[in-house]
């Protein structure tokens, strides 16, 4: 019989960090933030659809903001995001992340 491993620790704290962010917007409840585990990921957690320079320039116009008030949001600078608009870099890790929620929540989600 094999032994069964424990799950990746990073992974762990990554899924927790998520969860605690999630709260934090009021994308889930304090009831569901307890109740979240490994097991309740679904096996693409984790995988984000590319986002294009072209989808990003829209969601910046859309919203009708300056990419330097953009880059604040994000926390990220001004020349990476123009970088991103004209697609001469692809967004990933935290970046990526924000985007896909702007992309599916609104700008609003990440105004003070």
């Amino acid at each position: 019989m094999a032994k069964k491993t424990d799950p990746n620790p990073s992974a762990i704290e990554a899924i927790n960090e998520m969860a605690d962010d999630l709260l934090h917007l009021g994308i889930i409840t304090e009831e569901r933030h307890r109740q979240i585990t490994i097991r309740d990921l679904p096996p693409d957690a984790g995988k984000i659809a590319p986002i294009s320079g072209d989808e990003i320039r829209h969601l910046r116009q859309t919203a009708e903001i300056s990419q330097s008030t953009f880059a604040r949001y994000l926390n990220v600078s001004t020349g990476y995001i123009s970088q991103l608009e004209r697609g001469t870099k692809t967004p990933s890790g935290p970046a990526l992340v924000l985007l896909d929620v702007v992309r599916r929540k609104g700008i609003d989600i990440l105004r003070p």
